[in-house]
Order: structure tokens, then sequence, then C-alpha cells
């Protein structure tokens, strides 16, 4: 059944013709199926990554039930090198899975990442070839032609019908997907009622929550675009620009 299990992994490799750089080519594949339903390329795989391969999944097809990824720093806490990883320490796609309801599956063997390894073995024979035929040599051009022309031809030919029938991918009625798949943290209000956050200075607006948020704690948002946010608990308190500026369009929190 699709949508049960999926795969995310990153292969670093020269991909692009006449070009010896490396670079990682991030995958979100179906278990069931070995559909390719995101990857790209980008300079290097991390969190963010990450967050745009779970949104392009999850705006196309919805949620899903569980990811299998590797014991990546991004993706997991490892206490000690080699050994479990944390149970209770979240990485932001850690934390960001948990909200969505999707289980966290980790790696431990290069065997149970078979099914990645294998499609990485085909990508990395194929993909540079079609590259160098369609002229491609950018890394913008190639992200275009994967998504428009690519991935549906290699899903023609390499995807295989599930051994269940059905879906299990549930749309999201939540719309807070944007505001998950983001950078959280919590930041303590100074004195004059603003938010420190990465040499930026955020004003909290006036609020009818309470007269001030001094010293409380509110959760700063970062989102993909550099867009800020910032929250207190539930309440969204105001919009800022990536310069963190006050966005006009900010509504008091109710």
């Amino acid at each position: 059944m699709v949508g049960m299990m999926l795969h995310q992994d990153a292969s670093r490799f020269a991909w692009l013709p006449d070009d010896d750089r490396q670079y990682d080519l991030v995958v979100t594949l179906d278990d069931a199926t070995s559909a390719v339903y995101s990857g790209f390329l980008v300079a290097e795989e991390g969190t963010a990554s990450s967050f745009r391969a779970l949104s392009e999944v999850l705006d196309r097809h919805g949620l899903f039930c569980e990811l299998y990824t590797d014991r990546g720093s991004h993706y997991f806490h490892t206490p000690k090198a080699g050994e479990a990883v944390s149970k209770s320490v979240q990485t932001q796609v850690g934390r960001a899975l948990a909200q969505l309801g999707i289980r966290h599956i980790a790696a431990y063997s290069p065997e149970a990442r078979g099914r990645s390894e294998r499609a990485f073995r085909t990508l990395q024979d194929r993909l540079p070839k079609e590259l160098t035929l369609a002229g491609i040599t950018t890394l913008a051009a190639a992200n275009r032609w994967l998504a428009e022309t690519y991935w549906p031809a290699h899903n023609a030919a390499f995807a295989v019908a599930p051994a269940e029938a059905g879906s299990a991918f549930v749309t999201d009625r939540s719309g807070r997907v944007r505001d998950i798949l983001c950078i959280q943290e919590e930041r303590r209000v100074g004195n004059d009622n603003t938010v420190k956050w990465r040499g930026l200075t955020l004003q909290i607006p006036p609020s009818p929550l309470r007269p001030h948020f001094v010293r409380a704690m509110v959760r700063v948002h970062e989102y993909p675009d550099g867009r800020l946010a910032t929250f207190h608990g539930p309440h969204r308190l105001a919009d800022y620009d990536p310069a963190g500026k006050l966005c006009d369009n900010t509504k008091l929190a109710a």
C-alpha cells in the first residue's frame, strides 16, 4: 500500500556535466513502489532539504505513516557515535515529524537502506547521461528538468505495483504544515518586549493576550523563505520579514 513507509536519503556525486563539483541528490521514495515523490539537487543536504522534500510530498500526496532515514545529525541526535539514537532529544526534523504524526525510523545498517542504495546506483548511472543529453549545466535548470521531465519518466520505467492495493496517504486539513516544516526555537522576551534571533531584534506588538511579554517564553519560527513569526503557545503574535521588520499584515493574537 502506498503511503505506508517512505524512504528519504541523499547521494553525493558529480551529477552535472562539465562540473566536477559534487552535489547532494535528495530523494524521497515510496517503499511499496519505489516511485520517487520528491528529488532535487542541493549543495549539501540538511534540515532545509528535508523540510523541502517533506513539503513537496505533503503538498502533492498528503500525510503518510512512516519515514525511514539514515542517522544523519539533521535527522537524529546520537549521544555516542555508532550507538542508538536519542529517544528524548529531537532534531528540528524529528520534532516536525512528531508534530505531523509521522513515525521516524532510523536505519542501523547499510543493508537496511537497500532500496535507497539501489535507486542511487541506477541514478548515478543514468542521470548524468540524461542531463548531458538535455544540455543541462546549472543546478536551477537541473531541478526544473528533474521535476518536469525526469521523475515522471523514471517512475514510469522503474516504479512497481504495490503488493497491497490502496493508499495510506491522508489529506492534511489542519493547515499547519507550513508552521511545522520550519525552524522552531524558544526564546525569552527581554525587558524591552523584544526577542533576539540570530542577530535580529524582533519587536512584539501590542496584544489582547496580555499587556506585555517581558520575561515570557515565546517560540520563534523561521520559514524556508527567511520570514519569521513569534508565537506564545498556540497564539501567533507577529510576522516579520527576513530582516526582522514587523509585517504590516500582523494581526493581534486572540
